[in-house]
């Protein structure tokens, strides 16, 4: 029997069961077993994982734990300096790109609202969503805790919130996105970037009261979805006012 004892910190205990929360407890185990496999058991993904101390040392995922290791786990640090221990997420993190699982529809249009780059994969199974996040380097946003348990899963965040509005704050702050936030440069409807366009161009595309009244149009280069300052216009922008004047 190999006995060990783990302390989690900070927003990790959201994913954990009461009893374990901000406390050292204890985990007996009839195996070796690496120390990503033994936090993963305590159901947190290693994409949430930043940094692993054992008895005061760094230590990588691969790190087979030992009888009477006392062992602390870290989040994701966006801002504190710890480049002199083993950080366990790859840097840097500034060009993020996204992609989305099934339920989570509506931040993906929030976050490229925002003028995020976020994939949504309705289409994709669990592991075909994995797949794809991997091939192409994006960060999965998920509510299933599944799915970010892969070794091959590089980046990732489990979203606690169930409520779209929480989720876009959560997203937002969790990878320190308000330099980054371009409103209304990307299509909501498939994540292309929207370009300014003559409206003689698209004049086809148009009912007759929006040719009458509007003059300023912009497309998207992908779908061909065409967008112009409408009466949604506005509530967007107070929306997207709120939202930053919340986060600042």
């Amino acid at each position: 029997m190999i006995q060990v004892f783990l302390r989690f910190y900070e927003e990790l205990n959201d994913l954990l069961p009461l009893p374990y929360r901000k406390v050292e407890f204890r985990k007996d185990l009839l195996l070796p077993t690496t120390v990503k496999d033994l936090i993963e058991s305590c159901r947190v993904p290693h994409t949430e994982v930043d940094l692993i101390l054992v008895n005061g040392d760094s230590v990588d995922f691969q790190y087979l734990v030992r009888h009477n290791d006392h062992i602390s786990v870290y989040p994701v640090f966006e801002s504190m300096d710890i480049s002199g221990v083993t950080r366990l997420q790859d840097r840097p993190l500034r060009e993020l790109r996204f992609i989305t699982d099934r339920p989570l529809g509506k931040l993906t249009g929030r976050l490229r609202l925002l003028g995020q780059d976020v994939e949504y994969g309705l289409n994709f199974s669990g592991m075909e969503l994995v797949d794809k996040a991997v091939n192409s380097g994006r960060i999965l946003l998920t509510r299933n805790r599944q799915l970010l348990m892969p070794s091959r899963i590089k980046r990732g965040y489990l979203v606690r919130s169930n409520y779209p509005k929480d989720q876009v704050v959560e997203v937002l702050h969790r990878f320190d996105l308000l330099g980054s936030i371009k409103p209304f440069t990307r299509c909501m409807n498939c994540n292309g970037i929207l370009i300014p366009v003559k409206k003689e161009d698209i004049l086809h595309l148009l009912e007759p009261l929006t040719k009458r009244y509007y003059r300023r149009f912009r497309q998207c280069d992908s779908c061909g979805q065409v967008y112009w300052k409408g009466s949604h216009h506005e509530k967007l922008k107070k929306y997207i006012s709120n939202l930053i004047s919340d986060l600042a």
